[in-house]
């Protein structure tokens, strides 16, 4: 009997040899790996810290490591692909099914994926399939779509779609459902009649026409849409595949239930580790030294920049000493504009850590950030701003406070927005370096421009 719990066994295994003051040798981890099956190891691999796990998959024998990389979850993969040979990465992709070889070619760096794609060896089914998926967003309903799937023209009778399925390779996955298709001949163009299950064309006579026993009301998703709302159809209607079209409606591929639900266990898993704590886990094990190491650097940037915003006061220093009042709101100023930073902030963190709808879309997270930030800032200027009219007895005074909260909360919900989705394109922990870029650029704008009012119109607030 097979034990579905070997991949458990094979995880405690590997981790125990990671966790030796000496590093295991590739040998050793090709010994360890050896005597399971592809499952079992892609399993096993997904419950190891990410250097461990491309360690241990460059030690997985040959023969079963393209069955592997095809098991894996994409994230995963992509990161493994990125430390290969690409020597390795073109042996993996001929060994493959065409449509889990397109997956793996389309994760992969780009200049292999120009090599792979380049190269007379490659065979034309993976070609046309990762150059189908490639096109679109990493995020996208395009990237998990194959052109491997079984499609029929209409017009046809039940046993020529039958025949057609026979003559289909059988070493070959393709979705079970099948799709009828107006073709034009000249053009790539594929209008999708209706679509049926094997299953179910098997129930009905030889001589039916196929035309009237399919299903034509079809769901299907753009190409652009996001994966979750793959997810979200796929789950409703329980399909086992799900047609994609392109901004004409025009059939560009399928998703396999089975390609979706590997992204969106992964995805799963990823947000699960982060609701439990497993950053924290981390620095916990971490000794005072090692910790410190690593968050003394950050605190030293925003040290840095804090001095710039001093440099700022300081050349003020005249208006300070003229109206002192100006000081007592500029501890209100940063305060507020640093909350909406940090919640700005906050939220963005959470879209990209759990690869969110619109997480990675810099261009309309910025335009939602900004319309939000200049509501809540009119809201919010006017209220200190009258505040610090009534306090001064004089409403020019009153207009420049609000005036500086307004531009010190766009600026703070701005650079909340930004700074973790660049970070996180650079390599860093959007989480770590959101919060001292935020707080002390907001902090240079807020008090730079509450100050340069203030002594621009300071013969209407004296």
């Amino acid at each position: 009997m097979k034990n579905d719990h070997a991949w458990k066994e094979l995880s405690g295994r590997l981790k125990s040899s990671f966790q030796k003051k000496e590093k295991p040798i590739s040998s050793a981890l090709g010994e360890l790996v050896q005597s399971y099956d592809a499952q079992n190891i892609a399993l096993a691999i997904e419950e190891l810290e990410t250097e461990d796990a491309i360690d241990t998959f460059k030690a997985i024998p040959p023969a079963l490591s393209s069955d592997v990389m095809a098991l894996i979850d994409p994230d995963l993969a992509e990161k493994i692909l990125k430390h290969l040979e690409p020597e390795q990465v073109k042996q993996l992709v001929r060994k493959m099914q065409p449509k889990d070889a397109a997956a793996v070619l389309a994760d992969a760096p780009k200049q292999q994926q120009k090599d792979i794609l380049k190269e007379s060896k490659t065979r034309k089914k993976v070609t046309t399939d990762a150059e189908q998926r490639i096109v679109y967003p990493k995020n996208s309903a395009g990237r998990l779509m194959t052109s491997q799937y079984l499609r029929i023209p209409k017009g046809k009778k039940v046993k020529e779609a039958l025949d057609i399925i026979r003559q289909t390779d059988l070493k070959e996955k393709v979705p079970e459902d099948i799709f009828v298709v107006d073709e034009n001949s000249n053009s790539k163009e594929v209008h999708m009649f209706g679509v049926i299950s094997i299953r179910e064309l098997l129930t009905h006579e030889d001589g039916n026409d196929v035309d009237d026993v399919i299903e034509k009301n079809v769901v299907c998703i753009k190409a652009t849409d996001s994966q979750m709302d793959a997810a979200a159809l796929l789950s409703k209607y329980q399909f086992k595949t799900l047609p994609v079209v392109d901004k004409d409606n025009n059939l560009v591929g399928v998703i396999p239930v089975d390609e979706l639900l590997k992204v969106m266990i992964a995805r799963l898993r990823s947000v699960y580790s982060k609701a439990v704590g497993t950053d924290a886990q981390k620095m916990a094990e971490l000794s005072p030294f090692q910790e410190a190491k690593l968050r003394v650097p950050w605190l030293l940037v925003t040290m840095t920049i804090e001095l710039v915003a001093g440099l700022v006061i300081h050349r003020y220093d005249a208006i300070l000493q003229k109206v002192i009042l100006l000081a007592s709101f500029m501890p209100v100023i940063s305060a507020i504009s640093g909350n909406v930073g940090l919640q700005a902030a906050a939220i963005t963190v959470r879209a990209v850590d759990a690869k969110l709808p619109g997480g990675h879309n810099i261009f309309k997270s910025v335009s939602r950030e900004l319309t939000t930030s200049i509501l809540m800032a009119i809201a919010c200027g006017i209220a200190l701003g009258t505040v610090g009219a009534v306090w001064a007895k004089h409403l020019p005074f009153g207009l420049v406070i609000g005036g500086a909260l307004i531009c010190s909360m766009i600026t703070a919900g701005l650079m909340g927005t930004i700074i973790p989705m660049v970070s996180k394109r650079l390599g860093f922990d959007p989480a770590t370096t959101a919060g001292p870029f935020e707080t002390s650029l907001q902090d240079i704008v807020g008090f730079g421009v509450f100050l340069w009012l203030a002594t621009t119109f300071q013969h209407w607030i004296t």
